[in-house]
């Protein structure tokens, strides 16, 4: 039933921005922490960034400055605003929902960067 939609991945060049969003769809109560991972081919999968459920944020230190993460706490969204982007950023992101009993993966979307 539940499901988290990612949106917003694409091509584009260095420099370029792109914003991804992820939706729940379903009912997941009690949702905590939001998060975006990515992995990169041949790489394991990594933290991108975090947002608790008050706001607080971390960023890994690859991404600081040029990502940005937000949440929209009444649509159970969350985004994260690629800026500056270079093609060491070029991965499958995946965003993850924590809920009150388990946690819960988007379906990826591809991000290619070009040099």
């Amino acid at each position: 039933q539940v499901r988290l939609v990612e949106s917003g991945g694409g091509l584009v060049q260095a420099g370029g921005s792109l914003r991804l969003s992820c939706a729940a769809s379903g009912t997941i109560f009690s949702i905590d922490a939001m998060g975006w991972y990515r992995q990169a081919l041949g790489n394991q999968r990594e933290l991108v960034a975090r947002i608790g459920s008050g706001g607080s944020t971390n960023y890994a230190d690859s991404v600081k400055g040029r990502f940005t993460i937000s949440r929209d706490n009444a649509k159970n969204t969350v985004f994260l605003q690629m800026n500056s982007l270079k093609p060491e950023d070029t991965a499958v992101y995946y965003c993850r929902v924590q809920g009150a009993r388990t946690y819960y993966w988007g379906q990826g979307t591809q991000v290619s960067v070009s040099s």
